[in-house]
């Protein structure tokens, strides 16, 4: 399954990268973005599964923290790549993956990892009832800048989409082969891990996002820059995954995760905070004590849910941890971004006013920057007098509605979870039965 998953992500890479120009462009593109999803959803879990099933349960948190420590490295170094990719041609950022999916090939081959089977009926209602409920949810919240909140549309998608999710939890506990075994979540550990997982997901993805936005409006980086300003990021968040394996591995997932949710709510605060005064210097500790705070809690979340399944259901425990991690990103981008549009759009119309201009004109400048086709220093040099005025103040208005989102991003919900509800100690050897250590600590 990694080596179909990185076949499939290559070859709409590869595609996407080939896109035509004319009315086709926006078809293809999507058409191929979601093909190459589909072959990172396959590829990722089962790869957990792979280094899972190649370390002992005592050694996983420190295998698992060097995995997504070089997933996360890696990740920061894609913006900072893409940036000087982009400069040549924007297919680039989607080429660079071919010769990286021709030497995981090679990796795996010559790595040979274990190739453990456990034969099960896919449950293809279940596949397609999650699908479209998770689709709908996201998309209602996504959509509703646009539609508003006063829409029909908004609201009938929203709830279209959680009563669908519903009944694929109804329907996912009856089957005799369900997608999801969700009876798993019946071990407090496990499900305490997601949840936080899910938290966690709101603030970590969308980041990128949100701070490319910020560093190219309100800093006026280019787009190599972005790469190097994220990278702050994940010099907290590599050291930081370290710890909190050997945390794992010593005492459990408990202090690592509540200390981690603590810190990295501490840090987007004070990272959020600082945004206004338009200086990378006034931030930097603050963004490594954020990356710090989720590279804590992101390892051990994630390896101490799958150590809680026997070694038969690694492929499917995954399968349950990505899920919700990637839908935790998709309502956290959905959501924040909708928080983003709407204080920026507020912010340049008081901005507006100000200038005695009508709201309007503050609108059209908030699309413009909503859309891609916008920036703080773009605007000013071909526009005059009090509508000038307006565009100039573009990074600060930004950099005050990316504070909100910040705030937002603050995992104070995930602290209390972890606190509250995480169990103490570790799991010790192999789970036989859903829910059933052999040896564990108290829980």
């Amino acid at each position: 399954m990694v080596t179909l998953g990185v076949i499939v992500f290559a070859v709409a890479s590869t595609l996407c990268g080939a896109t035509p120009s004319g009315s086709l462009d926006e078809v293809w593109l999507i058409t191929f973005r979601v093909i190459q999803g589909a072959g990172a959803a396959i590829m990722f879990p089962a790869a957990l599964a792979i280094v899972l099933g190649a370390f002992p349960v005592r050694q996983r948190g420190q295998a698992m923290a060097i995995f997504f420590a070089v997933a996360g490295g890696l990740t920061s170094v894609g913006p900072l790549a893409g940036g000087f990719l982009v400069e040549w041609t924007w297919r680039a950022i989607f080429w660079v993956n071919i010769p990286v999916a021709i030497i995981a090939l090679v990796l795996i081959a010559k790595s040979k990892p274990a190739d453990e089977k456990h034969p099960a009926p896919l449950d293809y209602r279940g596949t397609a009832m999650i699908t479209a409920g998770m689709a709908l949810a996201v998309l209602g919240l996504q959509q509703s800048s646009v539609w508003h909140w006063d829409s029909p549309a908004t609201w009938g998608t929203i709830v279209a989409g959680l009563a669908i999710l519903a009944a694929f939890v109804r329907y996912e506990l009856r089957v005799a082969n369900p997608l999801l075994r969700l009876s798993v979540f019946r071990d407090r550990a496990f499900a305490i891990d997601n949840v936080v997982l899910f938290f966690l997901m709101i603030a970590f993805v969308p980041l990128f996002f949100f701070a490319s936005m910020y560093a190219q409006i309100s800093l006026g980086e280019s787009a190599s820059e972005t790469g190097l300003y994220l990278l702050i990021f994940f010099a907290g968040f590599a050291t930081a995954s370290q710890w909190g394996g050997k945390i794992l591995d010593r005492v459990g997932a408990r202090p690592a995760m509540v200390i981690g949710c603590a810190v990295a709510a501490v840090g987007f605060y004070l990272w959020g905070h600082s945004l206004t005064e338009l200086s990378v210097g006034d931030q930097w500790y603050y963004i490594v004590i954020a990356g710090a705070g989720v590279g804590l809690v992101l390892s051990p979340a994630n390896t101490d849910a799958l150590n809680r399944v026997p070694r038969s259901r690694y492929g499917e425990a995954t399968g349950i941890t990505q899920t919700v991690r990637n839908f935790g990103s998709s309502l956290g981008l959905a959501v924040l971004g909708t928080i983003l549009i709407s204080e920026n759009r507020s912010n340049l119309e008081a901005t507006a006013a100000e200038q005695g201009l009508p709201k309007q004109a503050a609108d059209g400048i908030a699309d413009a920057i909503s859309q891609g086709s916008g920036n703080g220093s773009g605007f000013p040099a071909h526009l005059h007098g009090p509508v000038a005025k307006v565009a100039e103040n573009i990074p600060h208005d930004l950099a005050l509605a990316s504070r909100t989102v910040f705030y937002a991003m603050a995992m104070a919900v995930a602290f209390v979870v972890a606190l509250v509800g995480m169990p103490s100690g570790k799991v010790e050897t192999e789970v036989e039965d859903f829910g059933e250590p052999t040896s564990a600590g108290p829980a």
